[in-house]
């Protein structure tokens, strides 16, 4: 089923509204891989941009007509109504709306009569005339045509008639849909219901709404909206847009179909919303928000040992939502909050029996509220709490080397080269082993000598390698004087893992992180030796 068999509307508009974020810009190659990616979710309508008014733009209408095949959306090209004192026939960028060669055109039309006598500095009467005259020229020409009315509700308040006039126009000269805009974010679903109230009993077509978030509200906003009887919804993805954001399309879906019971996209493509999300923020460079509502990697996660102990009963008792629903997962997350239901659900995540284990769950508990008072943080390094837990039962895996000693050293060159180097001595299956190797810092150089004293014996470890690393300064007390946590992400080309480690000393905080990563490396990949 898709949106428009149901009648209702979701048009996402990343990338036009959503590439004004500061520090997104979208290449044309980017813009076909969003474009792809939201019809993956179902979205009924993509806005690709301004043709005309931004070479990319028209450059990305013009590859799409053979570059994008979609499935369940269509494109949408954006632009404005005729300049005022101009026919429409002779207005280039209502030309260039039509060289692109979309089914949809959206328009942004005045609507508050401020805007229309400062900012466009024409009457009244002039800009419902662009508004008819434009509209009506799109659908002669073949096209469907909406149009966004820019600050609808700052308007609505000044002056409520002449709003819901310019939608009149609009309809009347054949646009199917008439879109509130709050363009400056301000209002509250308190007030956006009864202005959409008030304009559906003066109007017959189908109205929209676009919220922008700079009161946090843009969701609630447009589902309020919803609710007293808008059909078409615009978002961002992930929120993106100018300022504090748009209404975030993933929420809008996820709320639309899961709490309003309205199935706005296919069945079969709601499961996609988080693994779009993050393939989004990649394409965007950001990285994705841990936090965000439905398709955040903490949206299901539970830390309180309350939580826990009830969830280990029912995961509904603590979950609004099952979240493979909208593909994500619940995540036990285990700190000095922790109890022994959450030890238990973790350990079930991470795959782990402890059944009749009642006295290594104790110790795990006991042993992270020690490590977490000073400074150990498992909640983001997995393999590291999975090392500790396995530690704790009969089959606790042995360590993969005895250490004698390991240094580092950084020898800075006149020339400005600086070079790192570390030796490692360790004992492995009786046999002493020394081993140096240089690196890009001490950190790296560290990695690379202890794989390489190891290889030998645990020959997966070739194809492991560092993919991040992360520092983190706890307990400042003046000077260079700290805790040091470290996060090390790990990688064998099939998978990835985290590790922590936390010592006063950088390079030993960082050691207890390596090796705990290289154990946990033998520990998913073991070979017939081991």
């Amino acid at each position: 089923m898709t949106s428009d068999q149901i009648d209702f509307h979701v048009f996402d508009t990343t990338l036009r509204d959503g590439a004004q974020r500061e520090g997104v810009s979208y290449s044309v190659t980017d813009k076909l891989a969003v474009a792809r990616l939201l019809d993956e979710i179902g979205v009924g309508y993509i806005e690709g941009g301004w043709p005309g008014a931004m070479p990319k733009d028209t450059e990305f209408f013009s590859r799409a007509r053979t570059e994008l095949k979609l499935r369940h959306a269509q494109l949408v090209a954006f632009g404005a109504t005729r300049k005022a004192g101009v026919r429409v026939e002779d207005d280039l960028q209502v030309r260039a709306l039509l060289d692109a060669g979309t089914p949809v055109v959206c328009l942004v039309a005045k609507s508050d009569v401020r805007h229309v006598r400062e900012a466009l500095r024409t009457t009244l009467e002039e800009n419902l005339a662009m508004v008819a005259d434009t509209v009506a020229f799109l659908v002669a020409a073949g096209r469907r045509v909406f149009v966004d009315c820019e600050h609808f509700f700052d308007g609505h308040a000044a002056d409520p008639d002449y709003g819901v006039a310019v939608l009149q126009a609009a309809f009347d000269a054949g646009a199917e849909v008439g879109v509130l805009c709050d363009t400056n974010g301000g209002m509250l679903p308190s007030g956006v219901s009864p202005v959409v109230t008030d304009v559906r009993t003066r109007v017959s077509g189908r109205l929209g709404i676009h919220c922008q978030d700079d009161t946090g509200c843009a969701v609630a906003n447009s589902l309020a909206a919803v609710e007293a009887g808008v059909t078409h919804v615009q978002g961002t993805a992930n929120g993106y847009g100018e300022r504090a954001g748009n209404a975030d399309t993933f929420a809008l879906i996820g709320n639309l179909v899961t709490k309003m019971g309205l199935p706005v996209v296919p069945a079969e493509c709601l499961p996609e919303l988080q693994r779009v999300s993050h393939a989004i923020a990649e394409l965007a460079n950001i990285a994705p928000d841990d936090h965000q509502p439905f398709v955040g990697a903490s949206a299901f996660a539970h830390k309180a040992g309350l939580h826990a102990s009830a969830i280990k009963v029912s995961p509904e008792l603590y979950n609004h939502l099952d979240p493979t629903v909208v593909g994500n997962d619940m995540r036990i997350l285990v700190t000095e909050m922790a109890g022994r239901a959450s030890v238990e659900l973790k350990g079930r995540e991470l795959g782990v029996d402890l059944t009749g284990q009642s006295d290594a769950i104790g110790r795990v508990v006991d042993r992270v509220k020690v490590l977490e008072a000073d400074g150990w943080s498992f909640e983001a390094a997995d393999a590291s709490f999975e090392l500790l837990l396995r530690g704790e039962l009969p089959d606790a895996p042995a360590p993969l080397f005895e250490l004698e000693s390991y240094r580092t050293s950084v020898e800075h060159w006149g020339n400005g080269v600086v070079v790192s180097e570390a030796t490692v001595k360790v004992h492995v299956d009786g046999r002493r082993v020394i081993s140096t190797a240089e690196g890009n810092g001490p950190v790296n150089a560290l990695d690379n000598a202890l794989r390489h004293a190891l290889v030998h014996r645990y020959p997966q470890l070739a194809d492991v390698a560092l993919a991040d690393y992360k520092v983190r300064i706890l307990g400042w007390r003046g000077g260079t004087s700290a805790t040091t946590r470290v996060l090390v992400d790990t990688t064998d080309g099939v998978g990835e893992w985290t590790t922590v480690g936390v010592h006063a000393n950088i390079v030993e905080a960082s050691w207890h992180a390596l090796v705990d990563a290289m154990t946990y490396a033998v520990l998913r990949r073991p070979s017939p030796t081991d």
